[in-house]
């Protein structure tokens, strides 16, 4: 291609998408977009958690246009789901339920409205790009890191409501990013620490984890993130850097021709086994089109190290560049795309859906028994909550807890809060009424051996599930399939009947 020095710099930084600390960019991002930087990945780290002024949503659209004053056609991503995973809600908890929410409650039409409103909440931010929906099948309920994320463990009911959401969220002007390919759902291994492996055949593959990446294709999805895994009946290489999983497979048969962008590459999966550089050569090599990386040195010097491994590799022949113009050529396609969408975003602001997080979340509930689920609690209540360590794709939410909700309709609920360390308080508390909360219990001992010694001693407690079910259990066995704000309070108000 004869590309010159220049020209190859600043498509190296084209294909890049670093995060960075602070709720104002720094200077070296500000040097580092005027000298062709093509992405930022935003946190939570990046907004204002001034909550009583709530001013999170309005601090982050003026950081975006900060950004964009340094470089218009910066493309501003996120890990926007809903539910557990928040970034732009983090300081108060999602206001709309996660995926399996969506999935139990069933209604397409409501997954839809949902992505739209998340969508409008994502564009008025002046963000380019929502890293989700999460689109694996959740085919082991031990799974630590997809969980509640998914729609489910039924690959068809995933692909519709997959699809449904990218739409809602496309037609908000937003480009959706189906994830984590080739799926993330068989595995018991979090990739934020290790290299998980999904060790089934490549039949299994292509009937459970592959058909919801097809319906997302089919819906439009402008971008699919690769997951750093292991499949070896497609190839010895984890997915992030295997030719065979992201040229062949996801382009070649599925034919997808969007934006791929790698889970971020300083997750132990894949860092583990090579330098940043070395990892982002080899994606971009296997298919990748933009490398998203988290968490960036406190002067950019690690951002810059990454651009002169892609330039190095180009000018060693280990790296076409022709396929390295392929990818940031990729990254232009999605500027533009967003750009032709700029009415649908006007649009989407003039939507507001007053309530439909609540109804959503109500929605998804499920009692066991059915018949005891009007109001059990008529007075205030203990509420236990037994908590685990969130794992690192949730990061720093913090969503109303399901005794605060109770709380906010019934003044006096006393919370207690214990881990996995912790022994259980008096459960007597004064002939209080007692609500246990557990998140993925099904996953971890030590819970089910707390739930189980607090039911020994209130058999007539209410056990409240805000992850993945497990065999119900207590008096009332309420599910909430997510722990989301809105989540709590459903739960809150199926609980005491308020309003």
């Amino acid at each position: 291609m004869g590309l010159s020095g220049g020209e190859l710099d600043r498509m190296a930084m084209a294909v890049l998408q670093p995060g960075f600390e602070g709720t104002e960019p720094p200077d070296w991002l500000r040097r580092a977009l005027g000298e062709g930087l093509g992405g930022v990945v935003l946190f939570a780290r990046n907004i204002a958690r001034d909550v009583a002024r709530d001013v999170g949503r309005d601090s982050v659209a003026a950081l975006v246009a900060d950004l964009r004053r340094e470089r218009p056609d910066v493309v501003v991503a996120v890990d926007e789901e809903g539910g557990a995973v928040t970034r732009l809600e983090a300081a108060t908890g999602s206001s709309w339920p996660g995926n399996l929410a969506l999935g139990v409650a069933g209604d397409e039409s409501l997954t839809r409205r949902v992505a739209r409103q998340i969508g409008r909440m994502v564009a008025a931010a002046g963000i380019t790009l929502d890293y989700a929906p999460v689109v694996d099948v959740n085919a082991d309920p031990r799974n630590p890191v997809i969980g509640v994320r998914s729609f489910g463990s039924d690959p068809d009911e995933v692909g519709r409501h997959g699809a449904a959401w990218i739409e809602g969220l496309q037609s908000a002007g937003v480009a959706a990013c189906a994830k984590h390919f080739p799926g993330h759902g068989d595995t018991v291994t979090d990739s934020h620490l290790a290299l998980p492996a999904v060790r089934a055949s490549r039949e299994v593959i292509e009937r459970r984890d592959l058909p919801p990446f097809r319906a997302a294709i089919a819906a439009g999805v402008r971008a699919v993130m690769c997951g750093h895994l292991l499949v070896p009946a497609v190839d010895a290489l984890p997915a992030t850097l295997s030719r065979a999983v992201l040229t062949g497979l996801l382009r070649e048969e599925l034919g997808f021709d969007g934006l791929v962008v790698t889970d971020a590459i300083e997750m132990r999966a894949v860092a583990a086994l090579h330098e940043p550089g070395e990892i982002a050569v080899r994606a971009l090599a296997a298919g990748a089109d933009a490398i998203c990386v988290g968490v960036s040195s406190a002067r950019g010097e690690s951002v810059y190290a990454l651009r002169d491994a892609i330039t190095g590799a180009v000018r060693d022949g280990r790296l076409a560049d022709e396929r390295l113009a392929e990818a940031a050529g990729r990254v232009r396609d999605l500027v533009a795309w967003y750009d032709a969408r700029a009415e649908a975003r006007a649009a989407v602001a003039r939507d507001a859906d007053e309530g439909l997080g609540l109804a959503a979340a109500t929605a998804a509930l499920r009692a066991t028994p059915a018949e005891q689920a009007a109001a059990p609690l008529t007075k205030a209540p203990l509420v236990v909550h037994l908590a685990a360590r969130p794992s690192q794709a949730v990061g720093r939410v913090t969503p109303l807890k399901v005794g605060q909700a109770i709380e906010e309709i019934l003044p006096g609920t006393v919370t207690a809060e214990v881990d996995g360390d912790g022994h259980l308080p008096d459960l007597s508390e004064a002939g209080r009424p007692l609500v246990i909360v557990v998140h993925d219990a099904v996953r971890h001992a030590w819970m089910r051996r707390l739930l189980e010694e607090a039911l020994r001693s209130r058999p007539d407690a209410v056990v409240v599930e805000t992850g993945m079910p497990g065999p119900p259990a207590g008096r009332l066995y309420l599910t909430t399939h997510g722990n989301s704000t809105a989540s709590a309070r459903a739960a809150a108000r199926r609980l005491t009947g308020g309003s």
